[in-house]
């Protein structure tokens, strides 16, 4: 029985920013803000952040958070710092041109039989998408050219799985990130859950002091409550707006590499 041919591998594409490099930085930027712009001492009574913030003074309220509020600043800003990396990263995968555009102009051009013209597209629009249909189709013009006796089912299979093995490899790309994109959705909210505890312990210890109620320490741990769960509601809240976007994108890409995939496979099989 004549062997198959092994479809053509293709190359990975590069990885994007390491998520764990990116807490770590985003950790010193935040240590940094916390303790030079939140802390500053102008907005301090007396210029001392021991003391009171200045009334109205917002950036000071914050820094009264507690120690809780670098690492919150920490998720959030890794946030922010992912989904640009995510946004940037599935751009390229779609590659240069409007997506919907090239799938229906490589299947016209699969219709014509002008595999040539399809690949010189898949060139022209770059991208995951592209480097997955290239694949496919250099496997096409392999059957199309078989000469070692190879069944019809045989060569179908093999154009399907290269197909299958280029999407595989494009795959990690794409997904890369957001597993921890994912996590942040919680780790903020439950982060800040642990900073508003922290806070209403201080305030209620306040409450039970024996000279009576200390408004200093009341007002601080009701600051390092609020200011804790607003900044856990806002990094939970842009985590999940980031990871159903960026899903959704993902999906849109995988559905028209399974397009143009079933349209190879389709051709082949009605014109060889």
């Amino acid at each position: 029985m004549a062997k198959e041919k092994q479809p053509t591998k293709t190359k990975k594409q590069s990885k994007g920013l390491s998520a764990a490099l990116v807490i770590v930085l985003s950790f010193g930027v935040a240590l940094l803000i916390y303790n030079f712009v939140f802390g500053n001492p102008s907005n301090f009574i007396d210029n001392n952040p021991d003391n009171h913030p200045l009334q109205g003074n917002m950036l000071g309220t914050i820094y009264k958070g507690g120690f809780v509020v670098p690492i919150l600043l920490t998720w959030l800003l890794s946030v922010i710092i992912l989904s640009v990396e995510r946004f940037i990263a599935l751009n390229r995968s779609r590659g240069t041109g409007n997506l919907d555009t090239f799938v229906m102009s490589v299947k016209q051009k699969l219709e014509a039989e002008d595999i040539q013209g399809a690949k010189e597209l898949c060139a022209k629009q770059k991208g995951s998408v592209a480097a997955v249909v290239d694949a496919g189709l250099r496997t096409y013009e392999q059957m199309a050219t078989d000469t070692t006796g190879l069944l019809k089912e045989q060569k179908l299979a093999a154009i399907g799985t290269m197909i299958e093995q280029a999407t595989a490899l494009e795959m990690p790309t794409m997904n890369q990130n957001m597993p921890v994109i994912a996590t942040f959705t919680n780790l903020g909210v439950l982060t800040g859950l642990f900073g508003t505890v922290m806070g209403m312990i201080r305030a209620f210890s306040s409450l039970g002091g024996g000279g009576g109620v200390d408004s200093a320490a009341l007002s601080v741990g009701i600051s390092e409550a609020l200011v804790n769960t607003a900044f856990g509601i806002l990094t939970g809240a842009l985590a999940v707006i980031a990871y159903n976007y960026f899903s959704a994108k993902i999906d849109n890409i995988t559905y028209a590499i399974d397009e143009i995939g079933f349209a190879i496979t389709g051709v082949f099989q009605s014109k060889h």
